[in-house]
């Protein structure tokens, strides 16, 4: 069974309730509920590969479309000596193993030019709040994953309300995306 994931129910709502093949979780929002989630269906076994599907805001107004997550990092993170992206006791990076895209996760949605200049300059390109999570958590079951995310937003000035508009159009997009590479 693949476990289709996605933080909020708005982000599948051009999925079917369950494709053939596929059971459904959604997580909530943010790094806690991502792992809560994952972690609690994990451990109830059962799933070959996690595909996640979901928004990101773009940190280059330049990009569009879905990105297939290569690696994640944490942008609101610091070690004991104060460098930001690295965590005291988790990997500065975790990777997917596929994926063309590095993705910083935040607990707080990101909708300014400081933020993104920071954020930026951690060497991502996209911006979300559930991607290092999912991708951790996926490592430590030793469960492959797959990473889809669509651009919804700049993440910049009023980004949300960019977010509110675009996400069932990023939903339309990411399904089609998951009907060519897993024929369902």
């Amino acid at each position: 069974m693949k476990l289709l994931v996605a933080a909020l129910a708005s982000e599948l709502v051009a999925f079917e309730q369950d494709p053939d093949g596929f059971e459904r979780l959604v997580t909530g929002p943010g790094k806690m509920h991502a792992t809560y989630a994952l972690t609690r269906r994990l451990d109830a076994g059962g799933v070959e590969e996690i595909v996640v599907v979901g928004t990101a805001g773009a940190l280059d107004a330049s990009l569009t479309g879905v990105y297939d997550i290569a690696e994640a990092l944490q942008h609101d993170v610091s070690d004991i000596d104060g460098v930001v992206g690295q965590h005291v006791s988790l990997p500065a990076r975790v990777v997917t193993g596929r994926g063309d895209a590095v993705i910083a996760t935040g607990d707080s949605f990101v909708d300014d030019a400081d933020a993104v200049a920071s954020i930026r300059s951690l060497g991502a390109t996209l911006v979300d709040m559930e991607t290092y999570s999912y991708i951790w958590v996926a490592q430590q079951f030793g469960v492959p994953i797959t990473v889809l995310k669509a651009v919804s937003d700049n993440a910049q000035d009023d980004a949300i309300t960019d977010w509110r508009d675009a996400v069932a159009a990023c939903s339309v997009v990411l399904r089609r995306e998951v009907r060519e590479r897993y024929g369902v």
